[in-house]
């Protein structure tokens, strides 16, 4: 058989697995455009501040035999982070327990002098009322009972004096190993193993950057338009997106800058959070207007611009799209897409116009991927 009809038939054979295969339905993330509150905004700077930062001090003064943490280190709450020689502070809460035990033993002898003392007078008592015994005798026991009874509460008080010195060396034993207050990370080590450490020294400074607010500087003329619980939507100077909740103005204004301080809860943010990180946010400062928003990670750069694949019975549908602001990890539309239009969010990046689809809903279960591309981060920052 020539060797051009074994070629030819070999390719007949194979052609029609080959269209199968270009045919297949491709798997895809599909999300909705959904409707979102916006408003006509400004940019101002603001930053991200801790809830919680502390300058660990030491309760008692000694010198430190141990430091355990360094600068970057992670704690928990009660976690040590250093302490103090505490060997003299054990010898003082032996001795003040020694001194509790002898407190309470003269306790125990005023007592029985006191019902000796008692059982004198008594009896001189109903002596004295038979006449048997003179005034004098009967009064001398009278004063015995009354200075036994002075020295019972005197030895009483000194046993309270013994508890209390108890339990501040007690107090300064336990205070002798300095513990995290609070879970944060360690940012300044304040002292070294040998160092006399005084009464208040910082230890080591800990923030909280698990519990972080966002602060900025709102002229006073646009604090009027901010609602309370009002979602702000920003950027941090990386680029990443980031979610707000208005807490409250604080009332004080800057003469100079003619601004109110204005704090924020942050609802999400992108990227691990850092104390006196800058933020760029979008601030309100007209009534809310509803816009249709649509996944960043379903735009995609073409040469005439923006575009998003749609999910139209089974095949992807370029539409080219104009977008507005960004609202979180979504972006107005101005034009091309209308509220419920389902887009393709994941995968995307290699569709064909027309291509067969085979698509599963973000809400179905899936989480919304990522950004992949650096095309859909120069997206952001074109819309930004």
């Amino acid at each position: 058989m020539p060797r051009a009809l074994v070629l030819l038939l070999l390719m007949g054979l194979l052609a029609p697995s080959t269209v199968l295969a270009q045919g297949r339905p491709a798997g895809v993330l599909t999300n909705v455009v959904t409707e979102e509150q916006t408003s006509e905004t400004i940019s101002i700077l603001g930053e991200l501040v801790a809830e919680r930062q502390s300058r660990v001090a030491s309760r008692i003064a000694g010198v430190a035999d141990m430091v355990s943490v360094q600068v970057g280190d992670s704690v928990e709450a009660g976690d040590i982070l250093a302490t103090i020689d505490g060997e003299l502070l054990s010898i003082e809460l032996a001795r003040a327990q020694a001194d509790l035990s002898v407190a309470e033993a003269a306790v125990n002898t005023a007592r029985l002098q006191v019902n000796t003392a008692e059982t004198a007078y008594t009896r001189a008592e109903r002596l004295q009322e038979r006449s048997i015994i003179s005034d004098a005798t009967y009064e001398e026991r009278l004063n015995v009972l009354s200075v036994a009874k002075g020295r019972q509460a005197e030895a009483e008080a000194r046993v309270h004096v013994a508890k209390m010195a108890l339990r501040r060396a007690q107090y300064d034993l336990d205070n002798a190993t300095v513990r995290a207050p609070f879970s944060g990370v360690v940012i300044e080590v304040g002292t070294e193993v040998g160092q006399f450490v005084g009464l208040g020294t910082e230890v080591a400074r800990l923030i909280d950057t698990g519990e972080i607010r966002a602060e900025a500087q709102v002229p006073a003329r646009f604090v009027e338009a901010l609602q309370p619980d009002q979602t702000i939507y920003g950027r941090t100077g990386s680029g990443g997106a980031v979610v707000l909740q208005m807490r409250a103005v604080l009332p004080t204004e800057s003469s100079a800058t003619r601004t109110r301080p204005v704090i924020f809860d942050v609802v999400s943010k992108e990227g691990a959070a850092a104390a006196g990180q800058s933020l760029s946010l979008d601030l309100p400062v007209s009534a809310p207007r509803s816009v249709p928003a649509v996944p960043k990670d379903a735009l995609i750069q073409g040469r005439n611009g923006w575009q998003v694949f749609l999910a139209r019975d089974g095949v992807a549908e370029p539409r080219s799209v104009e977008i507005g602001i960004a609202l979180g990890d979504r972006f107005e539309v101005i034009s091309g897409l209308s509220i419920g239009d389902v887009v393709v969010v994941r995968g995307n990046e290699r569709l064909r116009p027309g291509q067969p689809i085979a698509p599963t809903p973000v809400s179905s279960g899936t989480d919304e991927t990522e950004d992949t591309e650096p095309q859909k981060q120069a997206a952001a920052r074109s819309a930004n």
